[in-house]
């Protein structure tokens, strides 16, 4: 990736190492996504102990849940200080409160020690981090996309995406690691904070690199519209609604996507009755195909427009994500759950890379990381936390194990039709609006 020695004029250069510093936040939320679901039952049983071990499993999914409350509001505050303030101070901001949240999860005493208090500090440290993860997708994407050579902007955008793909691997390929040394003993008692804890390491490399980042947002941005929080979202309501709207039905169909791709683990066990170890596999097939194929489509969305990247990665999986389900459910073995998982994410994966290039390339700057980050957090708080119950609570009641596939074809035709309606702004100068 060639990012340190084509910008020219107005753009500051964006070195790898920024690059790498500027996707740490996106890197840092799925790692510790991943490591949430890979220890949900010993966080359970640390923090909500009960006799019976699917109450304290429940509790502590509903814990992770609580972090989707704060991300609207985490969007409209630091996406709209970033708009204000700068993207820098903002995704130091951002990262910071990630920091806080994980070391409050990871060093918290458990129940057996601190009674209810326990529970306090974990749901705080969960509402702190929903706050910096709903501000965190805004500021930097927009200051990728600022500070990136023009001609290089869907794939610079892209490693956001890819960016989460490596965390996950990186998080189950570390956990797995340290469950082998230690036990799985060790692991549920105490080895799940050490997981936290490495992610924890890598924050001050981030926020060192962050804060001798140059700034992008400019000094050319409305005064009127970025007096306040109000009137950045008030100027975003009453000029770009419509896009708004477009946008929040663009990424419902991208999170439902993503979030099929993470429940596979569970239906090829619960569902397709295959073996434990067939299905904890099977984040692996995701995980690749969610590191590679963002570069791909972010490449692509450089040389052919983003519509057509927005569109047509969609339209695919609107085709063939019932034909591989019938034969997943006709065939339940690993090979076919592994090429299942591997198709639909790869498809989501290209798709994911011209939405978070396309949608604040249509922003004018003074509203662009606000834009961003509301709607993503609203779109990613509503499906992100439902997706996985509802498809499983249809497979209960229908019966039929092709649900998940009913539930993501209906969501990417509105995703596709919505893109139709997407400006291409690919070549466009993100400098001339600054002051629109």
């Amino acid at each position: 990736m060639n990012t340190d020695a084509t910008n020219t004029g107005p753009h500051p250069v964006l070195e790898r190492k920024a690059v790498a510093a500027v996707v740490l936040g996106n890197a840092l939320e799925f790692y510790d996504f991943t490591i949430y679901a890979f220890f949900a039952k010993s966080i359970g049983e640390t923090f909500f102990p009960s006799q019976n071990a699917t109450d304290s499993l429940l509790a502590s999914l509903a814990l992770f849940g609580i972090g989707y409350v704060m991300r609207p509001i985490g969007g409209i505050l630091i996406g709209a200080f970033a708009d204000r303030a700068g993207r820098k101070p903002a995704m130091l901001i951002t990262i910071a409160l990630m920091a806080i949240g994980m070391v409050m999860l990871a060093a918290a005493p458990g129940y057996a020690t601190l009674g209810g208090w326990s529970q306090v500090i974990v749901i705080v440290g969960r509402l702190i981090q929903g706050l910096a993860l709903g501000g965190e997708v805004g500021p930097s994407t927009a200051y990728l996309l600022e500070a990136a050579p023009p001609k290089h902007r869907g794939f610079v955008a892209s490693w956001q995406i890819a960016s989460q793909g490596c965390a996950a691997l990186i998080a189950g390929l570390c956990a797995s690691a340290l469950t082998f040394a230690v036990g799985d003993a060790a692991m549920g008692d105490w080895g799940w904070r050490v997981m936290f804890a490495l992610g924890i390491g890598v924050v001050p490399v981030g926020l060192i690199i962050r804060s001798h980042l140059p700034e992008t947002a400019g000094e050319r941005a409305d005064p009127a519209a970025a007096a306040s929080t109000f009137g950045v979202v008030r100027r975003l309501v009453r000029e770009h609604g419509r896009l708004l709207a477009l946008t929040f039905l663009i990424i419902a169909a991208s999170t439902v996507s993503n979030a099929i791709g993470t429940n596979m683990p569970v239906y090829a066990q619960a569902t397709l009755g295959l073996t434990e170890t067939i299905s904890t596999a099977v984040p692996i097939a995701l995980g690749l195909a969610s590191i590679v194929f963002p570069l791909i489509g972010g490449w692509l969305a450089d040389r052919i427009g983003r519509r057509a990247v927005l569109i047509w990665p969609r339209v695919l999986i609107v085709v063939l994500t019932l034909p591989a389900f019938v034969w997943l459910v006709r065939d339940p073995t690993g090979p076919s759950v592994y090429a299942v998982t591997f198709l639909l994410s790869a498809l989501s994966s290209i798709n994911a890379a011209a939405i978070i290039v396309a949608i604040p390339e249509s922003l004018p700057r003074a509203v662009r990381s606000a834009g961003l980050s509301i709607v993503y957090a609203f779109s990613v708080s509503i499906f992100g936390g439902s997706t996985n119950y509802l498809v499983n609570k249809l497979i209960a009641l229908s019966g039929d194990k092709l649900a998940p596939a009913y539930y993501l074809v209906a969501f990417s035709i509105i995703g596709t039709l919505a893109a139709l309606w997407m400006p291409e702004t690919r070549g466009k100068d993100m400098e001339s609006d600054a002051a629109a």
